[in-house]
């Protein structure tokens, strides 16, 4: 059986496919332990079946997860004590960074500390020439030396990076066999990143060493309790050990092994988000979009990304302030869900997170919050009814929510009026108040959304927003508005869509290698990269096969980074045809120009090799005899658009395929809510998913 889990803030999600049928569990996640969180729905997902049924299947269990382990780890410090071996006269590569000022008008900025302090950074006597050739030979007794420095540090993991290894990898070669055979978990930067940026290549590899303690931990205790959680029960004596395999969801938007990701744990740094930009494309793809933004909002953060024909990857990314050149998906992420906190900051503005209260305590109306939520000012205004959440499973304390909420609104209203501010009418009310945090909570949302697209050259006028995530659906619409978007598409399982991205996901492993060569046109450049590119291939298809994936199976892709000789980043194009002509149209659509007689340089070869997986899909769902927008259906009294109106409550498993609806309108269905204002219209697709659109006049 194979199943899907992503792990976020608030709920663990899980998807599944029993009797033919996809299925969804959802159950709160554990912080400090997310692996018995994932135990915790796999027991849910066992429940129904007898041991019997378990362990007669002797393909045992395929577990499938997102993860957030890396990124926390990353983001509060709590990675591994990690020692840098580098060549002698860099070990400060690290503390010197780039010259670019993360905010270049903020003189009191202050730069992330280094994840290894100056006592752990090493150099060792060695030293490579720019194109590979060997200046200083890195000796035995220089290897033991540095062995003895090493371990008197006492790391839990060694990264090694070596100036000029990404053109011969000789000497970081043999200092990580030394190391590994001195018992040392190590990270080496041509087995990780084989590409020229010093820095970028120092920083990436001591991340991955940084977290690989974390993330072994992690799997090691993932694997032991899914096995425990799956396999209870009396197992019969013709049955051998049950197997449990554990894959992870990588940031460039394919899976990998648990024992791979164990390695290489930089590559799971976006590993939830991924999953959530993969279902979307697919549920864009049924309903027939091509231009689509998602926006998968949880209970911690908003994750946007733009898709327009392909996945966009990039390989200039940052986490936590560092720099991490491994290729991942591009996705901007902001602070602000369901979980978000609202506060008042020193001058008296309201803001919304980033600060979180994830599942423990969580949001007031879960019972165990004190501070108000972007759920609890949705709670206050009705947006949930009276049902909860889950299906009725998770009951709501609205009454708790709005006493603390309105105390918190009167104390505004009295310090408002003593400043004589302006501020207290703002929040005469705790509806008034409510209002106001998801006011702000859009603003953030909307800004992050033109960070990908208007800032990007992208109208978001030419594209439909797919909501997901559990919070997705309440904002969806006036952000549409805000933005003056085709329309909204609500697929299948909106708060687990992540769970089934994941588990439609491949196989997939990056393999890359700097060549820095300047080209006149495709045709002269070919033979050149050839022999690279075969290489290349001939490692990705040694790693599907290890995967257990046929030659059947395997699927190669080319690509190559180019940039104008003299310019100090490149974009990404496909290798097939003729891709110098690609390029400048790609400089053309990022930067608004292109000079088509200025020499071009490729800098990076790459290949991703793909395992191609089973996917399950939607089925499609049994179409309705007749036109539902007349039907009666039962109304909820809540405040939607800055006004109280009885609004329809919909459950969306009564729904069916050309069935249409109108707002005011709450959707309500296990994963999610979805709310429809006043002069939307709706319409069920042959899939079950909602194509939700404005009026003439209600855009922008």
């Amino acid at each position: 059986m194979r199943i899907a889990i992503d792990t976020g803030g608030t709920f663990t999600d899980c998807v599944f496919v029993r009797d033919g049928r996809l299925e969804i569990v959802k159950v709160p996640s554990q912080r400090a332990m997310p692996e018995e969180a994932i135990a915790s729905a796999v027991r849910a997902v066992r429940r129904p079946l007898k041991p019997m049924n378990v362990f007669s299947d002797e393909r045992g269990l395929e577990l499938v997860c997102g993860t957030t382990v890396g990124t926390n780890a990353l983001l509060e410090r709590r990675g591994g004590r990690v020692a840098l071996v580098t060549t002698a006269g860099f070990e400060d590569v690290l503390e010197i960074g780039r010259q670019a000022r993360p905010k270049l008008y903020d003189f009191f900025v202050d730069k992330a500390e280094p994840l290894v302090g100056a006592p752990e950074r090493i150099g060792a006597r060695e030293r490579l020439a720019w194109d590979g050739s060997v200046v200083t030979e890195l000796t035995a007794r220089e290897i033991s030396r540095v062995v003895s420095a090493v371990g008197r540090s006492r790391p839990e993991a060694v990264a090694i990076c070596f100036l000029f290894s990404f053109r011969n990898s000789r000497h970081e070669a043999r200092m990580a066999a030394a190391l590994r055979r001195a018992g040392y978990l190590v990270s080496v930067s041509h087995e990780i990143l084989p590409e020229f940026r010093e820095y970028e290549r120092t920083s990436t590899t001591v991340i991955n060493a940084y977290l690989a303690p974390v993330m072994s931990g992690y799997l090691a205790g993932t694997q032991s309790r899914v096995r425990t959680a799956w396999f209870s029960g009396p197992k019969p004596k013709s049955v051998g050990t049950p197997r449990v395999r554990v894959h992870i969801m990588q940031s460039n938007g394919g899976v990998v092994s648990a024992e791979k990701a164990a390695s290489e744990p930089v590559t799971t740094i976006l590993s939830g988000p991924a999953g959530g930009v993969t279902g979307a494309a697919y549920a864009a793809r049924l309903a027939g979009i091509e231009q689509a933004i998602t926006f998968d909002m949880g209970g911690t953060s908003t994750d946007v990304a733009l898709l327009s024909g392909e996945l966009r990857m990039t390989s200039e990314s940052t986490a936590a302030g560092f720099p991490v050149a491994v290729p991942m998906l591009e996705i901007h992420t902001v602070g602000a869900g369901g979980g978000s906190i609202a506060r008042f900051d020193r001058g008296g503005a309201l803001r919304v997170g980033p600060e979180s209260a994830g599942a423990e305590p969580g949001p007031i109306c879960y019972g165990r919050g004190e501070l108000p939520t972007v759920t609890d000012a949705h709670a206050v205004l009705g947006h949930f009814g009276e049902a909860g959440l889950l299906g009725g499973s998770f009951p709501l304390d609205v009454t708790r929510a709005q006493v603390a909420m309105e105390a918190v609104a009167r104390v505004k209203t009295k310090r408002g009026r003593a400043s004589a501010s302006g501020a207290a009418s703002a929040f005469a009310s705790v509806e008034k108040f409510a209002e106001g945090i998801l006011a702000v909570a859009d603003a953030v949302m909307e800004k992050a959304i033109r960070v990908i697209s208007v800032e990007r050259g992208h109208d978001p006028r030419d594209y439909t927003l797919v909501a997901f995530g559990g919070a997705g659906g309440l904002h969806a619409c006036s952000l549409a508005s805000a933005l003056g978007m085709r329309g909204v598409l609500l697929p299948i399982f909106p708060g687990a869509l992540s769970a089934l991205g994941i588990l439609r996901a491949d196989a997939v492993t990056e393999f890359s290698r700097t060549v820095l060569l300047k080209v006149l046109s495709a045709a002269t450049a070919r033979s050149e990269i050839e022999g690279g590119f075969r290489s290349l291939e001939s490692e990705g298809r040694r790693a599907m096969e290890a995967e257990g994936f046929g030659a059947s199976k395997i699927r190669i892709e080319r690509r190559l980074d180019l940039r104008y000789a003299g310019q100090a980043y490149e974009l990404s194009v496909s290798a097939a045809g003729d891709f110098v002509a690609a390029f400048h149209r790609a400089h053309e659509s990022r930067y608004g120009y292109h000079d088509a007689k200025r020499t071009v340089e490729i800098v990076n070869l790459r290949v991703r090799a793909t395992g191609v997986t089973e996917k399950p899909g939607l089925r499609k769902i049994p179409s309705a005899a007749h036109s539902t927008t007349s039907r009666k259906r039962p109304t909820i009294d809540c405040v939607l658009d800055g006004r109280r109106c009885r609004a329809s409550l919909i459950a969306r498993g009564d729904l069916r395929a050309g069935d249409s609806l109108s707002g005011p309108a709450v959707i309500s269905e296990y994963s999610a809510t979805t709310l429809v204002p006043h002069g939307w219209n709706g319409r069920v697709d042959a899939y079950g998913q909602i194509l939700l659109t404005p009026n003439r006049g209600a855009r922008g």
